[in-house]
């Protein structure tokens, strides 16, 4: 279970994914501006970092995936895929990054695809209580319940210009930017979904174990 705050937020997602996107190899959208499509979240079991990836638009119908993870402090050595800071009226400071850098979130997509998990359920809280919300996007892993899932302690990640690829000890993921077409799984593990005007299962990620 995810839980979100009711809160301002200074800049927007939105805007800082306007001053991030324009240099990705795979937004090449020079001015577009980035329209939202749907999200989905996924849960740490520490409670410390948020993990939400983000459909978008640069107005033009294709549709890219941006990962992101929020932190309350900086990631070690993850500079290089800082998206930028923001202000949490409830939480305050938030360091946000390209989430395919950060271990938890590649810890998370690699359970939630080889256990056959989904995207985390959502709570809002507010002044006046706490309700349940619906996802916008849902997902969901091929694999099985009580498949083990290896170790990842660091990661190392490739960009190009429809995917990223992301090697983390035994576990190869790759992580599709570029929502554009049907993709041929092979024999990797897949994660699907669905958001509002597609209601036929994308392939969003693939996991391979060696």
């Amino acid at each position: 279970m995810a839980l979100i705050y009711k809160a301002q937020l200074a800049p927007s997602k939105l805007e800082l994914l306007g001053a991030w996107l324009p240099p990705q190899l795979w937004w090449a959208r020079p001015g577009a501006s980035v329209e939202s499509v749907g999200a989905y979240r996924f849960d740490d079991p520490a409670g410390e970092v948020g993990i939400e990836t983000l459909l978008v638009s640069g107005g033009d119908g294709q549709i890219v995936q941006v990962p992101l993870t929020y932190r309350g402090a900086p990631l070690e050595s993850g500079e290089d895929g800082l998206v930028g800071t923001m202000q949490h009226s409830v939480l305050g400071q938030r360091w946000v990054y390209d989430a395919c850098i950060d271990p938890v979130y590649v810890t998370a997509l690699a359970t939630v695809i080889l256990t056959g998990g989904t995207q985390a359920e959502l709570e809002i809280a507010s002044e006046t209580g706490v309700q349940r919300r619906e996802p916008t996007t849902r997902v969901a892993g091929s694999g099985a319940p009580g498949v083990g899932v290896p170790p990842i302690n660091s990661v190392t990640s490739t960009t190009d210009q429809r995917s990223t690829t992301i090697r983390a000890g035994d576990v190869e993921l790759v992580v599709r930017r570029v929502l554009d077409s049907e993709l041929v799984a092979g024999d990797a593990r897949t994660l699907t979904g669905v958001w509002p005007g597609n209601d036929e299962p994308v392939v969003l990620a693939l996991a391979r174990t060696s």
